[in-house]
């Protein structure tokens, strides 16, 4: 399945809008240390997209020309309520094709070589 250009003409709740907005005001810091490595075009020349909407859900990070959700993972994602969330939402996803990539808060403060070379694997994948 063709994932670019996926999130184009969606039918989007304006509530999601709103939501999605204000999750790019209130970003972690784990968030914004990501997006200070990949805004800009600065992680191999992708373009990535703060939370962005994709049928529904709220992804963390978006690259359209991978089809890559990435997300950020803290404290709050190791409760089993909320990673059943997470696996019932990374399934619908990659069911539209999508790879969805998660790091931990950990690994943006303290591994980002880690970071940058699995993205730069999805770049030859």
């Amino acid at each position: 399945m063709d994932t670019k250009g996926i999130i184009k003409n969606q039918r989007v709740n304006s509530r999601k809008v709103a939501r999605s907005r204000e999750l790019r005001a209130k970003m972690t810091l784990a968030e914004r240390e990501f997006w200070e490595m990949v805004r800009n075009r600065r992680m191999h020349g992708l373009k990535f997209r703060r939370q962005q909407i994709i049928d529904g859900f709220i992804v963390d990070f978006y690259c359209d020309s991978l089809g890559l959700c990435v997300e950020i993972d803290g404290s709050v994602h190791n409760c089993s309520k909320r990673k059943e969330y997470d696996n019932n939402r990374d399934e619908a996803l990659s069911l539209r094709g999508l790879k969805i990539l998660r790091f931990s808060n950990d690994d943006v403060f303290k591994n980002k070589k880690y970071i940058t070379a699995r993205l730069k694997s999805e770049i030859k994948s």
